[in-house]
């Protein structure tokens, strides 16, 4: 049986948040310069993302860019920028066969005009797709977005829009950047790191994490149905015990 064949499709989960990482290291391990290992790293997206919309995943978020990356070498901020504008406009046909809407959270007012305004273009085109919702984190930090929701959460109640009695956790989640997404059942990272980094802090509490040593440009189908596989052998009980749940 083969390892797609061995997952339940009745026991999929509803929200899967990927960090995508090791395409440095790629790079580095072959002796070629990083931007190789980006490049190659689009090609580990397109296959998830084509596995994850024929398996029944309704929403997969990679995180692609996060607020601490501003501050790696210059050259390498800038070819990232141009491979996610020319990822965006390769990929619209692929995001419209397989009926997916792409949609972004994170400080995206900080990206390049150029890549800001391909990602709206695509943004654009595949809103009314039903499949899958993609979602790219860009100049994405969790603290920072839990802050901003501190923020608001402040003003509302400095100006008697809300009581900070009414704050509940729904409440809080209507102001994340995640705020039309439900919550991350599980987590990948690849590269053998075994940490979030400042990912999704809020949205992952009760997620089921999985790491593994592929590197982020090796990572295929068989490792995404690995990963499945492995979270549907788990239980989840939510703080309960084993016998509340059966």
């Amino acid at each position: 049986m083969s390892l797609k064949d061995q997952i339940q499709k009745d026991r999929l989960p509803n929200h899967i948040a990927i960090i995508m990482d090791g395409n440095g290291r790629w790079a580095k391990q072959k002796g070629l310069v990083r931007v190789i290992g980006h490049e190659n790293g689009t090609k580990a997206v397109r296959e998830t993302v084509e596995a994850s919309a024929e398996l029944g995943i309704k929403n997969l978020t990679l995180y692609a860019f996060s607020t601490e990356n501003w501050n790696r070498p210059k050259i390498e901020v800038q070819t990232l920028m141009r491979l996610l504008v020319k990822s965006l406009k390769k990929e619209i046909k692929t995001l419209q066969d397989n009926n997916i809407k792409l949609s972004a959270i994170g400080c995206l007012d900080d990206l390049p005009k150029k890549a800001s305004q391909e990602l709206s273009d695509v943004m654009e085109k595949t809103k009314n797709n039903k499949n899958m919702t993609l979602t790219l984190a860009l100049s994405y930090g969790s603290r920072e977005e839990i802050v901003n929701v501190i923020k608001e959460l402040s003003v509302k109640v400095k100006n008697n829009i809300i009581s900070p009695e009414s704050i509940d956790e729904s409440i809080i989640n209507k102001h994340l950047y995640t705020q039309n997404l439900p919550d991350v059942d599980l987590l990948i990272r690849t590269s053998g790191e075994q940490r979030i980094s400042n990912f999704l802090l809020w949205q992952i509490a009760y997620a089921e994490l999985y790491f593994t040593d592929i590197l982020w440009p090796d990572f295929k189908k068989e490792n995404l149905y690995e990963a499945l596989i492995n979270y549907q052998n788990r239980e989840r009980r939510f703080g309960k015990t084993s016998e509340q749940l059966t």
